[in-house]
């Protein structure tokens, strides 16, 4: 399985960027995609998750009502869309494949830099 993520940069607190993460290696729609972060000295954490199929979305509360997790799986993608960036949202952002209990498959990481 190969998860390549792209998307991140550098942007203005209050800017939006969309991180997308193209799948290979397995059927895309058969498994629940997930978004993590990392910031600098803290441990990776859950950010938002969306099951497979047409599925439901989760997310954690930090970035509820900026953040949407998205899916196409006619071109075995992920999305993130990031609105309202604040400098805590900083952080190296991965996506993962697997379930939503459990993700066996992880991407390279995309830096994402909130700053003035």
């Amino acid at each position: 399985v190969q998860l390549q993520a792209s998307g991140g940069g550098l942007v203005q607190p209050g800017g939006s960027l969309r991180l997308s993460c193209a799948a290979s290696g397995r059927t895309f729609g058969n498994y629940a995609m997930g978004w993590f972060r990392q910031a600098p000295g803290k441990e990776r954490e859950f950010v938002a998750g969306i099951r497979s199929g047409i599925g439901g979305m989760y997310y954690a509360d930090s970035v509820k009502g900026r953040f949407t997790i998205s899916r196409d799986n006619s071109k075995n993608t992920v999305y993130l869309q990031m609105n309202s960036l604040k400098p805590e949202d900083t952080a190296v952002y991965y996506c993962a494949m697997g379930s939503l209990s459990r993700y066996d498959y992880w991407g390279q990481g995309t830096q994402v830099t909130v700053s003035s």
